[in-house]
């Protein structure tokens, strides 16, 4: 019976909390299509949208599955791990929800949504550049044709981040974490809040994909990256962490959260020239 509850009741919980706050996801949107917006969200979920969200939840969660692997050391045993995985899952589910809430009210207010946009894309400048960093910090001694460039980019990424970093700083801040917990309670409260803690980026991050991508399988696609995260550390903390820092993906990364930024800033464009010059 030990092998069991140490490894599939917590797995089984995982699945079983991703179909929940799935199923709270739909009767959510549900209740926001009551008020009188001037579009609805689509109810429906394409393969395409919740890759997108799936690939977008993991890569801004180096940081989360560093965290977690660590409090998972620190509060070892199937309960902690069954407290760790439900807090974070439905702290990570709320966040979405909220950015959900934010964006559905503020498109009805134009200028407001730009405002929001622009923050938004700011802050993916800043986590390309993060990306970026780290990537050549740790290939340093390599001193390739490829790497060059990279380097040029993460160089024009400083530039135009410098601008703003007094405000982008206020919100990326990633400060460590010592917290004395000794009730499951107490874990469960406190994992809840780990996704606000460090994702206020990640949440940021959404908000310009919301008008390309559909929300209702872009949110699928969140949700189940984090179930997904949360299977892997279970089986192994140090692997998961390992594939996450992958050179490729931390590129990859850095290419797309520029690239969803210009996005933002064209929306912002865009509404702009909606606003005054139609």
């Amino acid at each position: 019976m030990k092998p069991l509850k140490q490894q599939f009741i917590p797995i089984l919980l995982t699945i079983l909390t991703f179909v929940s706050i799935s199923i709270m996801l739909y009767f959510f949107i549900m209740l926001l299509n009551l008020f009188p917006l001037k579009e609805k969200i689509h109810l429906v979920f394409y393969p395409a949208d919740i890759l997108i969200g799936l690939t977008i939840y993991l890569k801004t969660s180096v940081d989360f599955a560093i965290f977690i692997g660590n409090q998972m050391k620190q509060y070892p045993g199937w309960k902690n791990r069954i407290a760790i995985e439900l807090g974070t899952a439905f702290g990570n589910a709320l966040g979405t929800l909220i950015v959900l809430i934010i964006w559905t009210f503020f498109k009805e207010v134009p200028l407001l949504m730009v405002l929001m946009i622009t923050l938004a894309s700011l802050v993916l400048f800043r986590m390309a550049q993060d990306s970026l960093a780290e990537f050549l910090e740790e290939h340093s001694r390599k001193n390739s044709h490829w790497q060059k460039n990279l380097f040029s980019f993460y160089t024009i990424l400083q530039t135009m981040n410098k601008p703003f970093a007094p405000v982008i700083t206020k919100i990326l801040p990633h400060p460590g974490f010592k917290k004395n917990i000794t009730t499951f309670l107490s874990l469960l409260l406190f994992s809840c809040s780990i996704p606000f803690i460090l994702g206020l980026d990640d949440f940021a991050g959404y908000i310009p994909l919301f008008s390309v991508v559909n929300v209702f399988g872009f949110s699928l696609g969140v949700f189940l990256g984090h179930m997904l995260l949360n299977l892997f550390l279970f089986a192994s903390p140090t692997a998961t962490i390992k594939m996450v820092k992958q050179p490729a993906i931390m590129i990859l990364g850095s290419i797309a959260f520029a690239g969803i930024g210009l996005w933002g800033l064209y929306e912002v464009y865009d509404l702009i020239a909606h606003l005054f010059f139609t």
